[in-house]
């Protein structure tokens, strides 16, 4: 039973890792395809610059916000199994 039960914590330990990890790749990459594509748009019409750029710093934050709340749910789960462990 105890075995079970350290497995199990084990398993949640190492998805909440694996989470965190997707978490941080999936948000650099949008953060990364959102720059390139603001500076393809930015070089075919530069007049329309400041509007590009505001929107693009929207955005990077808004996944920077969902991105840092997925890896706070991860620590939150990692930081439960170790206390019931």
């Amino acid at each position: 039973m105890l075995t079970l039960i350290l497995l199990s914590a084990g398993y949640a330990l190492m998805g909440a890792g694996i989470g965190a990890g997707i978490v941080a790749i999936g948000a650099g990459l949008g953060i990364g395809r959102i720059g390139g594509q603001a500076m393809e748009s930015i070089a075919r019409q530069p007049e329309a610059a400041g509007k590009i750029q505001g929107a693009m710093l929207i955005i990077a934050a808004l996944i920077e916000v969902v991105s840092l709340f997925a890896a706070v749910i991860c620590l939150l789960i990692a930081l439960n199994i170790a206390e019931i462990a």
